[in-house]
C-alpha cells in the first residue's frame, strides 16, 4: 500500500497543527489570569466524544478490513483486536512511567501562574525533565494523529480538531511547572510550545521508522489504525474524561461527548 506525498503532508501538517495547538494552551496561562473551567470541561468532552465514535465506527472497522486484504475474516478480526488493546497497554505503560506531578494531563490551572515562583537550581532541572517527560507522552498521540490523517480524509480534519483541543489544557498543564520551575512566563510559553513539536516529529519518526523496516503493507497500515484506535480511546476514558470532570463541570463534559459524537455521525452520514 503507497500512499501519495500530498497524502501524507496533509497528514503531517495536521498533526503539526494538532501539536502545536499547547502553544494556544500556554498563551492562556501566560496571557490570562482565570481558567475557563467550562470551555475547557466541554472541549474535554467534545474532543473525547469524537474520538471515542470514529475510533470504533471508522478506524477499527478500516483496520479489520484492510487487514482481510491479507488474512481471512477471522484472522484480521484477531490481529485488529490484539492491536487495539496493544495500542491502550502502549499510552498506559506511557502514563505509568511518566511521575504523576509530571504527566501533561494532570489539572493544573491558569490561577497557579499568578502565585510566587520558587527558583532555584534543582527546578529548573524539574522544570526540563517535566518538558521531556511529555514530549514522550505525545509521540504516540503524534502517530495516532498522522496515521488517522492518512487513512481518511473525510475523518482527518475532525480528529486533528479534536486533539488539538486536547492539547489546549495540556499546554496550561505544560506552563505551569515550567513557570514554577524557572519563574519565567516567557520560558514557560516557548518550553510549552515546543513540546508540542515532539506529536509531527513522533508521527513522521514512527511512520518512516515502521515504514522502512517492514514496509507499507495491508498487515502494517491495519494493525496501525488498530493501534491507532486503541490509543485513542484509551486517551478519551483514562485523560480526557476524567480531567473534564477534575475542571469541576461534569455535565458539561458529557454533553460535550454526545456534541462530539453526535457531530461525527452527522458529518458521516452526509459524506
Amino acid at each position: 500500500m503507497e500512499f501519495s506525498t500530498h497524502a501524507i503532508l496533509v497528514a503531517f501538517g495536521l498533526t503539526l497543527f494538532a501539536g502545536l495547538s499547547t502553544g494556544i494552551g500556554s498563551a492562556i496561562a501566560f496571557l490570562s489570569r482565570q481558567t475557563n473551567r467550562r470551555f475547557l470541561s466541554l472541549a474535554l468532552g467534545f474532543s473525547a466524544g469524537v474520538m471515542i465514535y470514529i475510533s470504533f465506527v471508522e478506524i477499527f472497522p478500516d483496520a479489520r478490513e484492510t487487514l482481510e486484504h491479507a488474512f481471512d475474516e477471522r484472522t484480521a478480526t484477531l490481529i485488529a483486536t490484539l492491536a487495539f488493546f496493544a495500542g491502550m497497554a502502549l499510552i498506559a505503560i506511557i502514563d505509568k512511567l511518566i511521575p504523576s506531578g509530571k504527566n501533561p494531563h494532570e489539572v493544573k490551572s491558569v490561577e497557579s501562574m499568578n502565585a510566587p515562583a520558587a527558583r532555584d537550581e534543582k527546578l529548573t532541572r524539574l522544570g526540563l525533565f517535566s518538558a521531556l517527560a511529555i514530549a514522550i507522552h505525545n509521540f504516540p498521540e503524534g502517530l495516532a494523529t498522522f496515521v488517522s490523517g492518512l487513512s481518511d480524509p473525510a475523518i482527518a480534519y475532525p480528529i486533528a480538531i479534536a486533539i488539538a483541543l486536547h492539547n489546549i489544557p495540556e499546554g496550561i498543564a505544560v506552563s505551569v511547572p515550567v513557570y514554577f520551575a524557572t519563574g519565567n512566563r516567557r520560558k514557560a510559553f516557548v518550553y510549552s510550545f515546543l513540546s508540542g513539536l515532539a506529536e509531527p516529529v513522533g508521527a513522521i519518526v514512527g511512520f518512516f521508522l515502521i515504514a522502512s523496516v517492514v514496509g507499507v503493507s495491508p498487515m502494517v497500515i491495519g494493525v496501525l489504525f488498530s493501534l491507532v484506535a486503541g490509543i485513542m480511546v484509551f486517551i478519551s476514558l483514562d485523560e480526557l474524561l476524567p480531567t473534564a470532570k477534575e475542571y469541576g463541570a461534569h455535565h458539561l463534559s458529557i454533553y460535550g461527548l454526545v456534541a462530539g459524537m453526535a457531530l461525527m455521525a452527522f458529518s458521516l452520514l452526509l459524506l
